[in-house]
């Protein structure tokens, strides 16, 4: 049966076996991933090289990272997805866990948002606890579907979760992660039934949640307060605080409709601090203009509806909140990358999906677009 199992002629076999995923939404994911790999390159190279003497320091190890996403989407799509079920809980304790070890750890740009790991890089533990909050909420919601209009079904239990989960991430701090994952547990709460009067109540209890974060910790409040300052009035200290989302900006303001053409951004020279990371977006405007700006955002559009199709045709509860919470991630996650660039909300420093540079960032994406894809292999035909 072993030697059976390893034959690749019946490993083969099996596979066809398989109901294939679904082919448009896998197509619009591998060009979501391959423009960001060229963005990423684009940007990037000017302050790898000035930085690290190497203008491949960025794009080298998002390749690799790329090319294991893509190897644990696939493995991620061939297995059943209710094996979740049980593994979510487990991987909420390790996401709690990673995020109090976090706080022991040095700090960068004022946060502490990485673990490091000697040898192999850093760790950031927000985008496991995204992961894990979407697999929880998914599986206590499909156990108790029955009870999500009572408050000790539809409430507490997820107010809890996010409760915990956002005082430690805003002792980091972390104020984008925060409001990230507070928005895919309130958009699965009411795709999971929650009685619309909880509602409130549980606005209530993630406010209490970040009092209890400020009381904690004093210095969220000069921080927030200085965001806030530099988001009213950038140009007020354009050295300090305003200085990356002026720069920004003038990027985004000199691409025009069709940009200045791939590689041909000035601004990627030093002036927007971290051009291939938060700040991707307003180099890509500069490059390939209003044209290439409208092409990402429809890219992520169309992903949003091909993956709320899959929720819809999704064999069970727990497949459908998953396609919903893991899409709707991405896209919020992308909506918030670009009201920073553009100013429309204070930075919070987010990063876009599938486009900056963060190897555990992309990893965690591929494989939970794996899963949707999982759940796409079990659905009804368009």
């Amino acid at each position: 049966m072993t030697a059976a199992f390893w034959d690749p002629a019946a490993l083969r076999a099996r596979l066809r076996e398989k109901p294939s995923p679904d082919v448009p939404f896998l197509v619009i994911l591998l060009a979501l991933l391959c423009y960001g790999l060229i963005m990423l390159f684009s940007a990037g190279y000017a302050v790898a090289l000035y930085r690290r003497g190497d203008a491949y320091t960025y794009i080298r190890p998002q390749l690799l990272f790329a090319a294991l996403g893509v190897a644990a989407m696939y493995a991620a799509s061939l297995v059943d997805y209710h094996i979740w079920h049980k593994l979510a809980w487990p991987i909420m304790g390790l996401s709690l866990i990673l995020l109090v070890i976090v706080l022991f750890m040095p700090e960068y740009n004022g946060c502490k948002r990485w673990i490091v790991l000697p040898g192999l890089g850093t760790l950031q533990p927000s985008e496991i606890a995204k992961f894990a909050v979407v697999l929880v909420f998914s599986h206590i919601i499909s156990l108790n579907h029955d009870r999500m209009h009572s408050f000790a079904g539809g409430v507490l239990p997820f107010g809890l979760i996010l409760g915990v989960v956002t005082v430690l991430m805003l002792l980091e701090p972390h104020l984008s992660g925060t409001l990230l994952i507070l928005s895919i547990g309130a958009v699965l709460m009411f795709v999971g039934g929650t009685g619309l009067q909880w509602f409130g109540l549980a606005g209530g209890l993630g406010v209490g949640a970040i009092a209890a974060a400020v009381l904690a910790l004093p210095e969220l409040v000069p921080y927030a307060t200085d965001r806030l300052a530099s988001w009213r009035d950038p140009f007020a200290d354009p050295l300090g605080e305003g200085h990356q989302t002026i720069q920004s900006l003038y990027a985004i303001a000199s691409g025009g409709l069709a940009g200045l053409g791939l590689g041909n951004s000035r601004q990627k020279y030093l002036y927007v601090p971290e051009p291939q990371n938060d700040f991707i977006f307003s180099i890509l405007c500069e490059e390939l203009g209003f044209l290439g700006a409208a092409l990402a955002v429809a890219l992520f559009l169309a992903l949003l509806l091909r993956g709320m199709s899959i929720a819809i045709r999704a064999r069970d509860k727990f497949g459908a909140l998953l396609a919903v919470g893991f899409v709707v991630q991405v896209v919020l996650q992308a909506i918030l990358n670009i009201a920073v660039v553009t100013n429309t909300i204070p930075n919070t420093g987010i990063s876009l999906p599938f486009f900056s540079s963060g190897g555990t960032s992309l990893l965690m994406l591929l494989g939970e677009m794996g899963i949707v894809l999982s759940v796409s292999r079990q659905t009804d035909a368009v």
